[in-house]
């Protein structure tokens, strides 16, 4: 697989596999199967993974490291911290919490369930408004010392945010949502970590699924699922936001590609330091996935989407949940 190159010497494999939806619950009845499909990954030539503490809170870590102990030399593993998890009982409080103590009880907590002794990039998963952007950047700065992290990261963080802990400690990437239908880190994140030499990790690039052209206005979504209370999937928006899936369909039959690929190759195309995350269980969607990586969208392709100045409507999120996570 294609290597690129982030921020701060960081190199990785030009997609990345998150594994946030194998152990989200404290319940992982396929855990086998997810353990296989991340080993499936590395044989594959890909060599970068991310989970964090809050998924599960901790069955998440727990499997990742169960999997990738036997190839650890071969891969780079991100993780989070930054939510306020009770690092005894493993009881998410709600909120965020990254001050300094927090920060050193989180990483030894993550360095054991990773089964590993260093933690290549750690990301602050939210930005505390609490808690100086020095400090967190200081308190990852000494685990760097000590030889605990390797890259710092940011996920979700406003420019100003970057700039702070950029200045203490250099940021090597920052995780954001970007996509055909999240753009808006183009304003002002992309021109400024474009400048300070910091890499992109875009989750969600398919649109929680609604990029790979699979959902339409006749689908139904389980009570338990986030689509069914996220604007964005309303069936008005649906429908409406059929005309991007429209488009990118016309462009993959150009390519040979399904739009989850021209949407991969959409997001591969717009930076060389960008390296889109998605997340799958199962094989055949990883092989598609991956496919992305030969398909090389022309200036034409590039120009047709923009000249297509689609409108994406409905909100990414409940707005509850917007209020939470403070994006």
């Amino acid at each position: 697989m294609i290597k690129r190159k982030l921020g701060q010497g960081l190199e990785v494999s030009a997609l990345s596999l998150g594994a946030m939806g194998y152990g989200k619950a404290r319940e992982l009845p396929d855990r086998a199967e997810m353990i296989a499909l991340l080993r499936t990954a590395v044989e594959r030539g890909m060599d970068f993974f991310d989970t964090a503490e809050v998924y599960g809170p901790w069955t998440n870590e727990e499997m990742v490291g169960e999997a990738l102990a036997p190839v650890r030399e071969k891969v780079k593993i991100a993780t989070k911290f930054g939510w306020d998890i009770d690092q005894e009982t493993g009881q998410h409080r709600g909120g965020v919490n990254s001050k300094p103590a927090q920060i050193r009880r989180a990483v030894e907590g993550s360095l054991k369930r990773l089964r590993t002794d260093h933690i290549d990039l750690y990301y602050q998963h939210r930005v505390d408004p609490d808690v100086p952007m020095e400090d967190v950047a200081g308190a990852v700065k000494d685990l760097i010392a000590e030889g605990k992290v390797l890259w710092f990261g940011l996920s979700e963080a406003g420019a100003q945010s970057i700039l702070r802990a950029h200045a203490v400690q250099p940021i090597a990437v920052l995780q954001s949502e970007y996509s055909l239908w999240t753009r808006e880190p183009e304003a002002e994140i992309i021109p400024t970590i474009g400048e300070l030499g910091i890499g992109l990790v875009p989750y969600s690039p398919l649109g929680k699924g609604f990029l790979t052209g699979k959902i339409d206005a006749n689908t139904t979504f389980d009570q338990s699922d986030i689509r069914a209370d996220t604007p964005r999937f309303s069936e008005e928006a649906r429908i409406a936001n059929q005309k991007l899936i429209d488009l990118i369909r016309k462009i993959g039959e150009k390519h040979g590609a399904t739009p989850a690929q021209v949407a991969l190759a959409w997001l591969l195309a717009q930076k060389p330091w960008i390296v889109p995350l998605f997340g799958t269980r199962k094989l055949e969607r990883f092989e598609e996935n991956i496919g992305a990586l030969n398909v090389t969208l022309d200036q034409s392709d590039l120009d047709e989407i923009e000249q297509a100045n689609i409108v994406i409507q409905g909100a990414r999120y409940p707005e509850a949940m917007l209020r939470r996570s403070g994006l």
